[in-house]
Formats: structure tokens, sequence, C-alpha cells
């Protein structure tokens, strides 16, 4: 089933061509253009062309074309700014300043100064908490393919 586009979603209107953007990449189910705040010169950004909002609420048929351009993507940004590499991202929902699916694409450089992770980070409690997340997840997963 075909998404609708959102009527007040930015990226829908990109998508549409109703707002302009400075696209790299075009497909029939997926995008990409520059992000107009940057972390660095080559951000992009990648989305599917129907509205979104997360990557769990992504139809199955959209997830290779959308992961296959962001494969394409990452050799073209490293390839064309000289990087040393690129970062990779996806939010749901928190930090997801636009609540259409995107995937961030950034050139790095050694020394540019993003320290890996933006948040802070924290051991587990002990093996027992390691058990009872893995063991979480791991039901969950099957949950969700029943």
């Amino acid at each position: 089933m075909e998404a609708m586009p959102a009527v007040n979603c930015v990226f829908c209107q990109i998508a549409a061509g109703t707002i302009p953007a400075a696209k790299v990449l075009e497909t029939s189910d997926v995008m990409a253009f520059l992000d107009t705040r940057p972390l660095f010169a080559g951000h992009c950004l990648l989305i599917p062309r129907e509205h979104h909002e997360t990557l769990a609420d992504l139809p199955e048929e959209v997830v290779a074309p959308l992961f296959t351009a962001a494969r394409q993507l990452v050799a073209a940004v490293e390839k064309a700014l000289d990087a040393d590499g690129s970062f990779v991202a996806i939010n749901n929902r928190i930090s997801q300043s636009v609540p259409h699916l995107h995937v961030h694409i950034v050139p790095r450089r050694k020394k540019d100064g993003m320290k890996g992770f933006f948040w802070p980070r924290r051991k587990y409690r002990d093996e027992m908490e390691i058990e009872e997340t893995r063991a979480a997840i791991e039901r969950a997963i099957r949950d969700t393919h029943r």
C-alpha cells in the first residue's frame, strides 16, 4: 500500500518538487539532497519518496532500495570530498527534526572534531542485565515475525 504524503512534511514537499533542494541522487523509491544545516560540507540526507516516519515503519520492499542508495551515496560522498570515511545515522523519533525517515551521510576526516556518539555511554550493571536485555530483544524479534 502506498503511503500518502504528509501535507506539512518538508521532506514530502522536497520529494514532490514543491520545495527546492540540492539533489544529489534520485530514483523512483528514494532521493538524497544536501542538508541545509550540515555538520560538514557534503552532509547528505537520504529519504524514501513516500512518507514513513521511522525505519520500523518502512515497508519491506523499500528497505533494499534505501540501503542500496545509502551504500552508493557513502562511496560517492567519500570520493567526491576526498574524505577519510563517513558517519551514517538514522534517528527514530528522538532527535528526528523532520518526522520523515532520513539517513544522514556525513563525510568524515581524521581530527575533524566530531567525537563518535554524542550521548553518554555506560556499561551494563552485570551479566544478568546483559542477559535480560538480550532476551527481551530476542523475544521482540520473535514476536514481530509471527
